[in-house]
């Protein structure tokens, strides 16, 4: 049995999306060389790991069985990779950070300088919706989260990192009142706000479209499909270059605030300690630095 660690990596992405072609975009592979990994995988066992139903694929039991070690010796990889880094002096590990879609245009900034500080650190940052965010901090998944409403029910520590300013915004100086309201899917923690808002002072409204991403809602305002209420702190260029007009509402912009958050109790590890005291020590200095427009706007 010849088997390699690339080949593990490759078959634990496809057991966890369920799709050669999510793995491979996650991976940053063609879907021709995901599937020959996964071949060669596949030929070293009689039993199969996979099998396709219809066009949806399925990881059989053996497969499943198959993940598991592979996980384990993926992971002791990592861990004589970190250790021969630690003997030579070089702070390692893993900081993972599970990240509300918007929130990808704050935390890179957090993160710099920690990390050039410390070379020996690997950084896993998934952006994803809301919901997600809060499944994965439940499930222990993550070291922390960065969310703008703090989930219920869930006790968790913060570090407060910034204000989240969300306006109501168009691709026109007025607005047009024909225009349709473009929302966020559900979990996201912006459609939560925009629908209040909206309901507090409107009433219900058909929701006329709803896309699921922040930048898909940027580009359908931005081609005048409707308007909709967004993040200040990603549409900045959009705002200088004259592709999108802030409306002055009355109750806008809505305020909430960036916070990363992890479970209360939780031992973090020494990465993640590290992390939190560069935040406290140097949070100021980031927000002067890479944050002024946004907070004097």
């Amino acid at each position: 049995m010849n088997l390699t660690i690339h080949q593990l990596q490759v078959f634990l992405k496809v057991v966890q999306t369920r799709s050669v072609t999510k793995a491979s975009e996650e991976l940053f592979m063609t879907q021709p060389a995901v599937s020959i990994q996964l071949k060669k995988l596949q030929d070293q066992f009689d039993i199969p790991l996979t099998e396709v139903i219809g066009r949806q694929l399925y990881v059989t039991e053996f497969g499943e069985e198959i993940a598991v070690t592979a996980r384990r010796v993926v992971e002791e990889m990592s861990n004589i990779s970190y250790k021969t880094q630690a003997y030579e002096g070089i702070m390692t590990g893993k900081l993972t950070i599970s990240c509300a879609s918007t929130g990808k245009y704050v935390i890179p900034y957090f993160l710099t300088d920690f990390l050039k500080k410390n070379t020996g650190i690997d950084l896993v940052l998934d952006v994803t919706n809301k919901s997600k965010v809060i499944e994965s901090l439940k499930q222990n998944e993550t070291d922390f989260a960065l969310v703008s409403v703090i989930p219920e029910k869930l006790n968790i520590e913060e570090e407060l990192l910034i204000d989240n300013k969300l306006y109501l915004v168009g691709n026109h100086a007025q607005r047009e009142e024909s225009q349709p309201l473009i929302y966020r899917e559900e979990g996201s923690a912006t459609r939560a706000a925009m629908e209040q808002y909206f309901y507090n002072r409107e009433g219900n409204q058909r929701k006329r479209m709803e896309l699921t991403s922040n930048e898909a809602v940027k580009q359908a305002v931005i081609a005048g499909l409707g308007y909709s209420i967004m993040p200040l702190i990603g549409i900045k260029s959009e705002l200088l270059d004259g592709q999108m007009h802030i409306y002055e509402e009355e109750g806008l912009p809505l305020k909430t605030q960036w916070r990363l958050i992890w479970l209360k109790g939780k031992k973090l590890s020494p990465v993640s300690k590290a992390f939190l005291e560069l935040l406290r020590t140097e949070k100021q200095k980031i927000l002067q630095d890479h944050f002024e427009w946004y907070l004097n706007y």
